[in-house]
């Protein structure tokens, strides 16, 4: 497999070593990698697109929250942080500025490039549009966009990814293990917590009330449904 056929990945990591390894395993699995050791590096290689961002969160010129955001204010790459803080909340807040996903030092490289080939499956491109409730709420997945009363909704890869899933069985409910499974594609520790941070962002997105939802609907002890009414065709 020609180097940088499966896509472009960028590492923001100032540990020389693990920056080293984790290009090594993406390389070997085909990927074309970048490297930048500070975050003023990575915003003048973001000026180019990547299908991914492996974020560090402690480098020497600024906070790895703080690059997450500014990227998350240009672009809807897919953001997988580094973090050495293994605390649930810390990791929840990542989520909460636009992460996608958060692997904990220290890490098995292996472990991480599975994460990354599990994201970008799950945002490959499929062609369908679903309309709800009389168009307040639309989303195109050939686009990989959602539309809200007209105006574009900025979601992450993966927010987007659950919002689909829901959408595309309104009236089910499906348990927070099973949404994990189908936006990230393994389970992963504090998976719970995790999928109410989405829906949590979710909702303030996609909802006029997110305390009073029209669209994603908590189901106390089982996990959400999509309760949208779907337009017709």
């Amino acid at each position: 497999m020609a180097q940088g056929e499966k896509g472009s990945i960028l590492i923001v990591e100032d540990e020389a070593k693990i920056a080293e390894i984790v290009k090594a395993y993406l390389e070997r699995d085909g990927y074309r990698v970048a490297h930048a050791d500070t975050g003023g590096k990575a915003l003048k290689l973001l000026k180019e697109p990547f299908d991914l961002v492996v974020l560090d969160l402690m480098l020497p010129d600024m906070d790895g929250e703080d690059l997450c955001q500014l990227i998350r204010e240009n672009s809807d790459v897919p953001v997988i942080m580094l973090t050495a803080k293994s605390a649930e909340e810390d990791r929840i807040q990542g989520l909460g500025l636009g992460a996608d996903d958060y692997v904990v030092k220290p890490f098995s490289p292996r472990e991480l490039v599975a994460r990354i080939n599990a994201h970008l499956r799950r945002t490959k491109k499929t062609q369908k549009t679903l309309s709800f409730n009389k168009g307040s709420l639309v989303i195109d997945a050939a686009n990989h966009e959602a539309r809200k009363n007209s105006g574009t909704v900025v979601l992450t890869p993966t927010e987007f990814r659950m919002l689909l899933a829901l959408a595309e069985s309104p009236g089910a409910v499906m348990s927070r293990q099973k949404l994990a499974n189908i936006v990230s594609g393994y389970d992963f520790e504090g998976y719970e917590r995790t999928i109410d941070a989405h829906v949590k962002n979710l909702r303030h997105k996609i909802e006029d009330d997110p305390k009073g939802p029209v669209f994603i609907k908590t189901v106390y002890g089982l996990g959400y449904k999509f309760i949208g009414t779907k337009d017709e065709d």
